[in-house]
């Protein structure tokens, strides 16, 4: 053995010699080092990459509400269900007091895209073909051809729709839910998009014909409009005194084509729902079923528009996947208008909209 002198001058062998370690500070550095490398790598790790490309999607309905917002204040909710009723889809029922700007929220929106549009003013006298189309004859040919109605077109604005009679209300039944029309025997398909937008006046009870329940069960949302606060009343006001002689219209651009749109409502159903979020959306419908307060509850037909809202929603958050927040957005305005109140809590001022909140604070979200 070799012999060795320590640090206090005493001599010693190599047996005796202690291991030499690595000072604290060289040992801490390393650990350092090595935890970032894991932490970086577990960052790697978690950086999951979207199924789905959504950004052209975003980057559009940010343009649609960016040029809605250079006319109208506000309305924020409303915008967004338009547009979440268009991926989706659907046809959305607009009510609320003369003057909140409802029709024109809709024709800013067609005018938004580049796709055919049509306005129909329902009246008390129009008939069902006023819509439809019909059948003339043709005196050079010597056989009849059809006539398309207004309603052949892209995207369709309803103005007043409960001011027509039951059979002109019925005349949209088929249109609206198979986007097709069948006149003397012959199928006429529509083009695809196909949206309707229909606004009606909630206090007016002259000349006014409630919409049935069969009519009420097509519309994906049913929007409610209040009336703008304080600040919003004042830009309101600023925005009418600077338009001077332009129209309100003027200023929209059209930039989002059909085949853009059909594009987009294909993404949309490609959006994942989990099977316990499938779940919850049944137990909210089964709720509204079982619940004393309501007369009617929702049907079927209900569920697969939350399914489609709550995609849409998603879709617009930038999300390929489906979470509880997006089925509880959409449950109110799909669900407020398929159900109905008994007449003892009606007629204690208890409305579908305040069931429909109970129902949804009841039911357990998933997690």
């Amino acid at each position: 053995m070799e012999d060795y002198i320590d640090d206090n001058g005493m001599i010693g062998n190599t047996s005796d010699k202690p291991e030499e370690h690595t000072t604290p500070t060289e040992a801490n550095t390393d650990e350092k080092a090595n935890a970032t490398e894991s932490t970086s790598e577990t960052n790697n790790d978690l950086q999951f990459k979207s199924r789905l490309d959504l950004t052209e999607l975003q980057n559009s309905v940010l343009k649609i509400k960016q040029e809605v917002g250079k006319v109208i204040v506000g309305q924020k909710d409303m915008v967004d269900m338009l547009i979440a009723s268009l991926l989706a889809k659907g046809h959305s029922l607009i009510e609320g007091v003369p003057g909140v700007a409802k029709t024109v929220t809709a024709k800013l929106l067609a005018k938004s895209l580049s796709v055919d549009f049509s306005r129909i003013q329902f009246t008390p006298d129009l008939m069902p073909s006023d819509i439809l189309g019909t059948s003339i004859f043709n005196l050079k040919a010597s056989e009849f051809e059809f006539k398309k109605g207004p309603i052949f077109s892209n995207m369709v604005l309803i103005d007043e729709i409960n001011r027509a009679p039951a059979k002109t209300q019925a005349a949209l039944f088929e249109v609206m839910e198979e986007q097709q029309i069948t006149i003397d025997g012959n199928r006429f398909k529509l083009d695809s998009p196909f949206m309707v937008l229909a606004t009606q006046n909630p206090v007016e009870q002259e000349g006014t014909y409630r919409l049935p329940e069969a009519q009420l069960d097509r519309f994906l949302f049913k929007i409610d409009v209040d009336y703008p606060n304080l600040e919003e009343e004042i830009e309101i006001l600023s925005r009418e005194h600077n338009l001077k002689d332009k129209t309100k219209t003027e200023t929209i651009t059209s930039f989002l084509t059909a085949k853009q749109i059909a594009d987009y409502q294909s993404l949309v159903t490609e959006i994942l729902v989990e099977s316990h979020l499938l779940k919850y959306i049944a137990e909210l419908i089964i709720a509204t079923r079982n619940n004393q307060f309501l007369y009617l509850g929702a049907s079927p037909r209900a569920s697969i528009a939350i399914l489609k809202a709550s995609k849409a929603f998603a879709a617009m958050s930038g999300r390929d996947f489906v979470t509880p927040e997006d089925i509880k957005r959409a449950a109110i305005p799909v669900l407020h208008h398929r159900v109905i109140v008994t007449p003892e809590r009606e007629m204690e001022g208890i409305t579908s909209k305040e069931i429909i909140k109970q129902i949804i604070e009841t039911v357990e979200i998933p997690r």
